[in-house]
């Protein structure tokens, strides 16, 4: 297991100085009591309240890369408060890691009215990523039925699907608006073949082609 030690006190006196040794110190012995690798500590002086902390974004992105898989804390008051610490906690699970603590002995028990937020964010956010994938499965099938092919005009497909591809095909923007479609439509329809592209994007490069064209 790996994990990274986050210390936090939410002021920049001096006096606070010796609480984040303490965190520091004592979490590293919790960490080698468990035989957990620690890839990075974090020390912050910073507001539990603001989830715009420099420090737990490092944490988070850590998270993310999977170079670790726990965040080790004295409390759960010190990872945040208040609502940036259900956002943070959510974010957290939501990469299949956890947040261990020393005062608690493992994860942070959390409130019925906590548990039922996180449940309402996943949910959430479960639905924003099927709604997503309807809305590029719906910009594909109109482009399809107006004749489109994507294997056929796609240039780079040997790339392989999903990878993204850094060059924004114009002229299949241009082929697909001429096909009656929006341009959330053909964004939705790139992005099913591995283009991140958005809409504004899509628009921007359609007029500066549409500019080009009429100079």
């Amino acid at each position: 297991m790996k994990a990274v030690i986050y210390c936090r006190v939410s002021t920049e006196k001096n006096t606070q100085e010796s609480s984040l040794e303490r965190q520091k110190e004592e979490l590293i012995k919790l960490a080698s009591l468990h035989a957990i690798s620690i890839v990075k500590v974090i020390e912050e002086r910073h507001s539990g309240y603001d989830v715009d902390r420099d420090g737990i974004i490092e944490a988070i992105a850590l998270i993310k890369d999977k170079a670790a898989s726990i965040i080790l804390v004295q409390d759960d008051t010190r990872l945040g408060r208040g609502h940036a610490k259900i956002a943070l906690l959510h974010e957290i699970q939501k990469h299949g890691a956890r947040v261990l603590t020393l005062n608690e002995k493992g994860e942070p028990e959390l409130s019925e009215t906590d548990v039922m937020i996180l449940n309402i964010l996943s949910a959430v956010e479960e639905f924003q990523r099927k709604l997503v994938n309807y809305k590029i499965k719906r910009g594909m099938n109109r482009a399809i039925e107006n004749g489109y092919n994507p294997l056929k005009n796609l240039s780079n497909q040997e790339q392989g699907g999903g990878r993204e591809k850094i060059q924004v095909p114009i002229e299949e923007i241009v082929n697909l608006r001429k096909k009656k479609l929006t341009f959330h439509e053909i964004a939705a329809t790139l992005r099913g073949v591995g283009y991140d592209v958005s809409k504004a994007t899509v628009h921007r490069r359609y007029r500066e082609y549409i500019d080009k064209q009429e100079e």
